[in-house]
């Protein structure tokens, strides 16, 4: 029985759009560019922000944040972000009486920003706040404090295999691999996504796997 679904953020419950589409326009380089990019590295294994390294060798990302944020051109989020999916589906897994958290590798400006939306979740936290990111097993063991639930109780959620459904296994919950977003179509048919212990296309498929 699943008592407890905690979710990935970034392209399972917000589409990464604006992220990139904010670090093109800042380094002035053309948002398809960008986003080209982002593909090639994440499909040979590699950090996402590599793909930034590509187009300035030798860049301090860190630095980067802080230097867009104080020109007011920082990370956003609103509602205009989210998946459709999420606030129906979250809200209806919380009827049914299951704990809902939401843990990704994010910042902790991300988290606040998040939090501003008020989405229907009973935990929410990011890798920035927890000070441990995925794959890390401290992440999924902050995951599962969270969740207040054993580990076979618990459904972890992502689009992600390498950061998502293999460590979260790993650590003992039960996973699925969401098709959405680049990565998650991406790996739709890997041995990573297979060994999932589903494998869905929207939030609402949640629903009739708690039911269970």
């Amino acid at each position: 029985m699943i008592r407890a679904v905690a979710l990935d953020i970034g392209e399972t419950l917000v589409r990464d759009d604006r992220y990139w589409a904010s670090w093109a326009d800042w380094l002035d380089i053309p948002r398809h560019t960008v986003s080209a990019l982002v593909g090639a590295v994440v499909a040979t294994g590699q950090d996402n922000t590599e793909a930034l390294r590509l187009i300035r060798p030798g860049i301090d990302v860190a630095a980067e944040y802080a230097a867009r944020e104080a020109a007011g051109r920082g990370e956003r989020l609103d509602e205009t972000d989210l998946y459709p999916d999420v606030r129906p589906a979250l809200a209806a897994l919380r009827k049914q009486g299951v704990r809902v958290v939401i843990a990704g590798n994010q910042t902790v400006k991300a988290g606040k920003l998040l939090r501003e939306l008020d989405l229907p979740c009973d935990a929410l936290a990011t890798s920035g706040e927890w000070g441990a990111a995925k794959p890390s097993a401290e992440f999924f063991a902050r995951v599962l404090e969270a969740a207040q639930a054993d580990a076979m109780e618990t459904l972890y959620v992502g689009d992600h295999p390498a950061n998502d459904v293999i460590p979260a296994a790993a650590a003992g919950l039960r996973t699925a691999h969401l098709r959405r977003g680049p990565w998650g179509y991406l790996w739709a048919e890997s041995p990573e996504a297979a060994a999932a212990d589903w494998r869905i296309s929207s939030l609402h498929d949640l629903l009739d796997i708690t039911r269970g």
